[in-house]
């Protein structure tokens, strides 16, 4: 099978907590809903695309443990191909514990697991070659961050779309420029624009750009999101939903967007599929639950 987007980043189990307040030192909140569901910042966008109905692929670590076949059977169910998934007989899957507050802000907590493991050597090639994008987002320590520069260095014929996230934006773009050259397009939010290029998005996503970056399509929350290719450039408003829970909204995002890509839509109407796919996602309770199915994108 080729595959539309195969995606390479954590896979974490997320334990979502309703709270009352997300609380600072001496202070105490109480919790008043939780919800364990599947995570993980490519793993989202993949799980978004593939309720598209587009075919989609994942390289990544779990252990041989409750979350591990947790994350690998919600895969199954959404029909992502899992066969580029290594499964460790040792350590512990990743687990996120996130604290969501009656705004639907959050404070989240990452205990990364096996997925700090992953290793060049552990990625079959081939699989990796046999998609048209590969999506790559963050890990937390450097031996996976050293995999994906090692690969995406194979992976001559394949599109590079990356979501760097807060961690690897704090690395700084002298750091992620193996990634960033090779970018088709990268989807920071405007504080990760601001962490590596030092500017606001609008000439951030220039800087980026001249780094060799096709399209930056910079995640907004409350304003939408701006977009450009070096030619032309838009700022898209949001769609305008009640907001139960953020996460995962930058995630469903990327999916939006990666689907107008992939299915030809101009640089206008990409920002408008991401900007409705992550208001599907925030209307919900989980980075999942709410992700949309392609005959919800009928009247775009």
């Amino acid at each position: 099978m080729t595959f539309h987007v195969v995606g390479l980043g954590a896979l974490n189990l997320d334990k979502l907590f309703k709270v009352n307040m997300i609380a600072r030192e001496e202070e105490e909140g109480f919790i008043t809903e939780l919800k364990e569901s599947a995570g993980g910042s490519a793993a989202n966008t993949t799980v978004g695309l593939a309720r598209l109905e587009l075919k989609t692929g994942f390289i990544g670590k779990v252990a041989a443990d409750h979350e591990g076949n947790f994350l690998l059977d919600d895969f199954r169910t959404e029909g992502v191909d899992t066969n580029g998934i290594t499964v460790s007989e040792k350590g512990r899957s990743g687990v996120v514990m996130g604290f969501i507050d009656p705004k639907g802000d959050r404070a989240l907590y990452v205990d990364p697991g096996v997925n700090n493991l992953i290793e060049f050597k552990d990625i079959d090639l081939s699989y990796a070659a046999n998609t048209d994008f590969l999506h790559l987002s963050s890990f937390v320590e450097e031996k996976p961050f050293k995999a994906q520069k090692e690969l995406i260095d194979q992976l001559s014929n394949v599109k590079i779309s990356f979501d760097p996230g807060a961690l690897y934006a704090r690395k700084g773009l002298e750091s992620l420029k193996p990634i960033i050259r090779r970018c088709h397009v990268i989807f920071p939010n405007a504080i990760e624009t601001k962490l590596l290029t030092g500017q606001d998005y609008e000439e951030g996503a220039k800087i980026l750009s001249e780094e060799g970056v096709s399209i930056a399509a910079v995640k907004l929350g409350k304003k939408g999101c701006y977009v450009t290719n070096g030619k032309e450039s838009h700022l898209i408003e949001p769609y305008n939903v009640e907001v139960v829970d953020t996460t995962g909204a930058g995630d469903a995002f990327c999916a939006g967007f990666l689907y107008g890509l992939i299915k030809g839509r101009d640089l206008y109407e990409c920002g408008r599929l991401g900007n409705f796919v992550a208001s599907r996602c925030i209307a919900k309770m989980g980075a999942r639950t709410g992700l949309p199915r392609l005959e919800d994108l009928k009247d775009l």
